[in-house]
């Protein structure tokens, strides 16, 4: 009888051992519909539900959900972001941040197959978006209150009466000797970015859509290239990410952690992005290569961002968008110019602290630094004008003098003069600095000039010109 009880508690355990999870196993067959349209997963993703609650990987939030999404490696932390929202939320712990107030999940967010999961259930409905969970067929239903046509924060109409910026289209996709190429009607400045678990490269074509694609595309807009057999590259995705105004999303995933060199140009009505030189993953930081020596290196810095909104404007709008939206127009015009190598300190509502924007221009051995702000005293709304700061090295005050006096002809502002002053970025940089104050978001008249498209792309070529002049004259 005793070997008898001993054999059934045996057997016992190896089913509970062996036999898979059967809520995890009847979650793998899971689809998502988002808005009508159902979210085409990579085939390593998964909705996995964990005590009776669905979770989703957040990169499927991220490129999917239309959500800024910010993972920390080290800390654990996850910062979902739509608008002004902030979600913070950190692996493991139920507690959760939502814009600042402490708010206890059923369910921590878990790291599964290298991926992090978040309950989809609580991120959307913070998000704004319903949520439905059908059992019987394993389906997650979103919908949107107002079907994403909202205007978000980065949208803001500027004062040149909402002109209309022409649509570019995409003819046909193609992925050949370890070169994506895109072929296009018209000429467009991808918005490019690294991102992690998986690790993967994301190309945002913005004002751009599909024309006459030759590839197929789904009911959602989206579609893959056939990428077997490539070395590196595990799968190649594209949809219409964004409507009203378009952009197309193209993703590269990578076949492990190494970090690709992206270098694109355009060859006649080709984008050509290409992908080289995978080396040894230690940091989002490398040196140049060396096929780039010779060429002058420029870092720029859009100000504040993330977390750090900056300062506010008198329409209520953050600096931390203004300092983007000019620096994204000035890394247009540099990228023209096959002299000089551009770097971006962010490209996106990330926020890299000043310490680590230093370290970065250091690092690379930038020849020039330039930081960008918008100014505001809330109290004094008569305050207004340019002005430009730089730190005590005669190189900072020759680069300050040449993009002063051209931002000042460029936009027309008051003339605030250049200054000296020890901020941070401009003082521990060490090659050429410049901290510019564009104008005084809190003056009514200085941010209608700042918030204007044109306005800024004339701002943006003033910099540009007054780094050329320097360049060229400029002397250490």
């Amino acid at each position: 009888m005793m070997k008898k009880a001993i054999l059934i508690l045996f057997l016992s355990l190896f089913f509970l051992i062996i036999l898979p999870d059967q809520s995890h196993a009847a979650a793998n067959q899971s689809k998502i519909i988002l808005d009508g349209q159902e979210v085409i997963l990579p085939s390593d993703v998964q909705v996995t539900v964990m005590n009776k609650h669905v979770m989703i990987p957040i990169r499927v939030v991220a490129e999917n959900l239309k959500f800024r999404v910010n993972w920390d490696q080290k800390s654990h932390l996850v910062k979902i972001q739509q608008n002004s929202k902030i979600i913070s939320l950190h692996v493991d712990q139920r507690e959760a941040k939502v814009a600042g107030k402490p708010v206890l999940l059923d369910i921590a967010p878990q790291i599964l197959n290298q991926s992090v999961v978040v309950p989809i259930r609580f991120v959307s409905e913070q998000m704004g978006l319903s949520v439905s969970w059908d059992n019987k067929d394993k389906i997650v239903y979103l919908t949107s209150s107002t079907n994403n046509s909202a205007q978000t924060e980065d949208s803001t109409p500027n004062s040149e009466n909402n002109e209309k910026v022409s649509l570019k289209h995409i003819n046909e996709i193609n992925f050949l000797n370890n070169q994506l190429v895109v072929s296009m009607d018209e000429k467009v400045n991808p918005i490019i970015c690294n991102l992690k678990d998986p690790n993967r490269i994301v190309f945002d074509l913005p004002n751009t859509t599909f024309g006459e694609l030759s590839q197929p595309l789904d009911s959602g807009s989206m579609g893959k290239l056939d990428v077997s057999g490539q070395p590196h590259v595990s799968e190649v995705r594209y949809s219409l990410f964004n409507r009203d105004p378009d952009q197309v999303r193209i993703v590269i995933e990578l076949k492990h952690d190494s970090e690709v060199q992206v270098k694109h140009e355009f060859i006649g009505d080709q984008l050509v992005i290409d992908l080289n030189d995978i080396g040894d993953f230690e940091s989002p930081i490398q040196a140049p290569s060396a096929g780039d020596q010779g060429r002058k290196i420029v870092v720029i810095d859009p100000g504040h961002g993330g977390s750090d909104p900056g300062t506010t404007s008198i329409s209520n709008k953050h600096e931390k968008d203004f300092n983007l939206a000019l620096s994204l127009k000035v890394q247009e015009l540099l990228l023209k110019e096959p002299e000089i190598e551009v770097w971006m300190t962010r490209d996106s509502d990330v926020y890299p602290t000043r310490t680590e924007r230093v370290q970065l221009a250091n690092k690379i051995n930038a020849d020039v630094f330039v930081s960008i702000h918008g100014n505001s005293v809330l109290e004094s709304p008569q305050a207004n004008g340019t002005e430009t700061y730089y730190y005590q090295r005669s190189s900072s005050k020759e680069l300050a003098d040449a993009i002063h006096k051209r931002l000042i002809k460029a936009i027309g502002l008051k003339d605030r003069g250049v200054k000296d002053n020890s901020f941070q970025v401009i003082r521990e940089t060490k090659m050429a600095a410049v901290l510019l104050e564009v104008g005084f978001l809190s003056n009514i008249s200085d941010e209608k000039a700042m918030l204007s498209n044109t306005v800024q792309y004339k701002a943006a070529q003033a910099i540009v010109d007054g780094i050329k002049e320097y360049l060229s004259f400029g002397k250490e």
